[in-house]
């Protein structure tokens, strides 16, 4: 992707939840939440300090994050719809 985000933001591709209730119901589309966990895509090269040196980011490429549920900006890349937000938007790595 030639994309790459500026300071401390992160490019999130959303993972799309279940389809099916656990008793086997199918949710439509209409009904669906929007997911709460993503991949991070792409990340920037972090926040600077007051001195000026740069913070490093906590997240990388590849890491399976959750964020709050109004979190970031929809944007669309190449065809694919993604998610823009600062770091400070994601609550935690999934391990």
């Amino acid at each position: 992707m030639m994309f790459t985000p500026l300071h401390d933001r992160v490019l999130v591709r959303r993972i799309e939840g279940e389809e099916k209730t656990s008793g086997g119901l199918i949710i439509p589309d209409t009904a669906k939440e929007k997911p709460q966990e993503g991949e991070v895509v792409a990340i920037g090269a972090g926040a600077r300090n007051e001195d000026g040196n740069r913070i490093e980011m906590d997240v990388k490429a590849g890491d399976r994050i959750l964020f709050g549920k109004w979190s970031g900006s929809e944007i669309k890349l190449e065809g694919e719809d993604l998610l823009i937000m600062k770091e400070s938007d994601i609550l935690g790595v999934m391990a």
